[in-house]
Formats: structure tokens, C-alpha cells, sequence
């Protein structure tokens, strides 16, 4: 695993649409399964991965409101759609619709996550990332780490409102071409 901080390089990976990425966390966002599809295009080795935090692969332009809506939903039991941007081993990018969904034990508690990711819809990449450089100015802007966060989820907020839909639904009209 690498010590130091990958900088992005602003090149795109690309994966195919009949591939998905697959991975499971514990309760803490500790990796426990990589797919090999998640190995070749995050560029680390599995054994680099499993026992890590998911967010070894967080990329700086994925705006924090968008992840504190993720746990918030998975960690309540609830499944989410998300688009989101990931940072390879390289530097490079590259573009999910992910599918998080809780993984439940027997007597119902919540033991770990399981993510499947496909390529997103090049149409509606292009409002995600609209919206997602919006979100990330609002954040950046603030002079805390707190207040950074509150701005970002209170424009995504107000976003959706605007929309007159949650973020399920907005992901859902994005990708069917159809308003929710």
C-alpha cells in the first residue's frame, strides 16, 4: 500500500459495461472482498486493499455532502444509489453508479456493506458532475471541516428541493431519461 498521498492526474479510467466493480466493508468501512475488477482498476493489489478503509480510494473532487447522505442512508438499513468518483492507485479517475446496500446478519442487525458499481450513463454524468462542482465549491468554501459539510448537504438540499425529489429519485430520473 502506498505511504504517500496520490495525486490526481486528471486521466480517466474506463471499465467496460458488462464488468461491475464489487466490494464488502465491515461496519466501519474496512474492506473485507475486492472483486478482481476492483483490483485492476483501482491499480492496487488486493492484498493492499483487504483490512483497509473504502476510502483509500476517495477521490478529493467527490464532495463530502454526498457520502454523509450514503452512510446516513446505509447505516439506517436503507440501500442507495450514488454516483461517485474514485482515485486509482495511478492518479487516475474513474466514474461509478454505485448500488450500497447493508449487509444484515440473521437477527437483523447490520454486520458490513456490499457495493456494486457499473458505469454511469455519460447523459447523466454530465448533471452529476454539474451538480457535484457546485457542492464541492460550497464546501470548499467554508473555513471548517463541519461548516463544509453543512454547506454542501444544504445545497444538495436545496437542490433536490428545487427538483421536488430525494436523491433516490433524482439518481433514478437521471438514469431512465424519466422524471421520477
Amino acid at each position: 500500500m502506498r505511504t504517500t498521498t496520490v495525486v490526481p492526474t486528471g486521466v480517466e479510467k474506463r471499465f467496460r459495461p458488462d464488468q461491475v466493480i464489487v466490494s464488502k466493508t465491515d461496519r466501519q468501512g474496512r474492506l473485507t472482498y475486492v472483486n478482481p475488477v476492483f483490483v485492476e482498476i483501482s491499480g492496487y493489489a488486493e492484498a493492499d486493499l483487504i483490512g483497509k478503509p473504502h476510502n483509500v480510494i476517495r477521490h478529493p473532487d467527490m464532495p463530502r455532502s454526498i457520502f454523509k447522505l450514503l452512510w446516513e442512508t446505509i447505516s439506517s438499513g436503507a440501500e442507495l444509489f450514488a454516483y461517485v468518483v474514485n482515485l486509482s492507485a495511478d492518479g487516475g479517475h474513474y466514474w461509478v453508479l454505485a448500488h450500497v446496500t447493508p449487509t444484515i446478519d440473521p437477527s437483523g442487525a447490520i454486520v458490513g456493506y456490499h457495493s456494486n458499481r457499473r458505469t454511469p450513463d455519460a447523459r447523466a454524468l454530465s448533471v452529476v458532475q454539474a451538480l457535484y462542482r457546485d457542492l464541492l465549491a460550497a464546501e470548499r468554501a467554508a473555513t471548517s471541516s463541519p461548516d463544509a459539510l453543512a454547506a454542501g448537504s444544504a445545497l444538495l438540499a436545496a437542490r433536490l428541493a428545487e427538483a421536488g425529489m430525494d436523491y433516490d429519485r433524482w439518481i433514478w430520473s437521471l438514469e431512465t431519461g424519466v422524471a421520477a
